[in-house]
Order: structure tokens, then sequence, then C-alpha cells
């Protein structure tokens, strides 16, 4: 398992790009038959990528679950969301067994002893990404297809931001302790996401970048609002957002990305905006 301490933000003012990178971006998340693991100490948050190819592949595969959290099983005290981002798949969470399409999503409760990650065709892997919190209590293991998730159109096309944020994992769709999850898709010809930029010191997030076309790449902006950073971004590659961190994007295309957030609340506009015009 990949560690990620905290840092300070005075800090990332000297880092150099190779530094930056390794602080915050998370890549090659997605090895055959694998789990790959990364834990941020930043409100504790984990981040897996599973790829099954040929085999069913267990959610601590390759994980020392007690050396990294001090407990019998993986969910014995944190709660995760799952997303699908390749082909069908399917996830085995105890007793009962969830088909997964594209852009599908599976919140998975506290207390769950067995996950499981299968594709139903080698030849069109599963892709799961996960992001897990800690938990307090438990709630309910619950799918959420893309088409039940909560729309929230937003954005223009005059300033590039056109775009649907897909609400899954939220307090407006369901319960649970601290984690959100969502999806938001960024329309043909737009190419700007979290514009105004803000932040919110009282969670943090990790995003990841997909369907990004080939020969593009998106520029991640990062940073207190007066000292901003950007970190350049490929297809799949996740990047940890601590919560003094402004967290949005520029692509030299349209493309989608996954939120996850954790921290004190869960309240989706719980947001420190800061005005474009006194970035720096």
């Amino acid at each position: 398992m990949d560690i990620r301490y905290s840092a300070n933000p005075a800090d990332i003012k000297r880092y150099t790009t190779e530094e930056l990178r390794k602080e915050f971006l998370i890549q090659d998340l997605y090895e055959p038959d694998q789990v790959k693991a990364v834990y941020s100490h930043v409100d504790r948050a984990v981040v897996l990528g599973i790829l099954p190819v040929h085999e069913e592949v267990p959610v601590d595969k390759g994980i020392d679950i007690w050396k990294n959290f001090g407990t019998k099983f993986f969910f014995e005290r944190r709660e995760a969301g799952v997303f699908n981002l390749g082909g069908k798949g399917t996830i085995r969470v105890d007793d009962e067994t969830y088909p997964m399409d594209f852009e599908d999503c599976l919140y998975i409760t506290m207390g769950t002893k067995k996950v499981i990650f299968a594709s139903e065709d080698p030849e069109n892997p599963a892709r799961f990404y996960l992001v897990s919190a800690p938990a307090h209590k438990p709630c309910k293991t619950t799918f959420i297809s893309f088409k039940d998730a909560k729309k929230r159109p937003c954005g223009d096309e005059k300033t590039a931001n056109k775009r649907v944020i897909n609400q899954f994992i939220h307090p407006d769709v369901l319960e649970t302790c601290q984690l959100c999850m969502g999806l938001t898709q960024l329309a043909p010809g737009s190419v700007w996401n979290t514009m105004p930029a803000h932040t919110h010191e009282r969670r943090m997030e990790v995003y990841t970048y997909f369907n990004i076309p080939d020969n593009n790449v998106v520029f991640h902006m990062m940073g207190q609002g007066q000292e901003t950073r950007h970190i350049v971004m490929h297809n799949f590659d996740a990047v940890i957002s601590p919560s003094w961190s402004i967290h949005a994007g520029c692509g030299t295309s349209n493309y989608t990305f996954i939120w996850a957030m954790c921290g004190e609340n869960k309240e989706f506009d719980d947001m420190d905006e800061i005005p474009i015009t006194e970035m720096r």
C-alpha cells in the first residue's frame, strides 16, 4: 500500500513539478487481477483500483489489513463508494451480488465482511474505482445506477464549463456516515470544471479523471487560491486535494471526473469561494 502523508500548504510553494506529483498524484491504479491501494493521511481516505480480468479479486488482496488499518477486515470501521469505469462486471458484497455497468455506483457500508470484484468479459474487463473513508455506524449498502443519480446541470457554453453534476453518494440520495461521491460530465466544447474555484476547510476531496480523448490531458489546478499550482492528468489518474487546496481543472478537450469527499460534514454547498480575479 502506498502511504501519502499530510502536506503543509506553505511547503508546496517550494515543490518542484516532480515533488508535487509524487505528493498528490495517483497513477497506475489498474493492474490485471490485482488491488492497487493508496492511503492518504488527509482525512484517512483510501483510494483503490481493481481490474479483475481472469480472476475474482477480493478487496483486500495484497493488503496487510492489520498493519494498515488495525482491524480484522477492510470494512470493519470503513465505508466506501465504488464506480465501474470499464466493461460489465459484478461486486459480491457478503451474500448479495450487484451487476455493475459502466458508470454505475455502489455504496458499501461499514461492517461488510467480504467484497469480491469480477468481470463478465476478460476482453473488456470491468475497472473498479473505490474511495473509502472511516465510518462510525453501519448504513445500508446501496446500488445507484447512472440513470438514478440526482442530476444537477450547471455552467454555460459561453464560459466553457457547461456540465452535469451527477450526485450518487449524497445526502439527497442515501444515508452515509461521511462519504460523498459523484460524477461530473462536461459537455462537448466545455473544458473548465469547478470554476470559480473554492476550498472547504471542513473536508478533503479526491478527483479521478477519465473519458479523456486520446492525445488530450487535463490541467488540474491545486494549492491555495493565491498560490496556485497545477498537475497534468491523464486518463484514469487521480489526485488528492487537501482541505486548504482548490480543486479545479481545464482540459484540452471535454472529459468526465469523479469527486469523492470526506470530512466534518456532508453539505455539498459548504464552500469557501475564491473570486476568479483574486486568484494568483
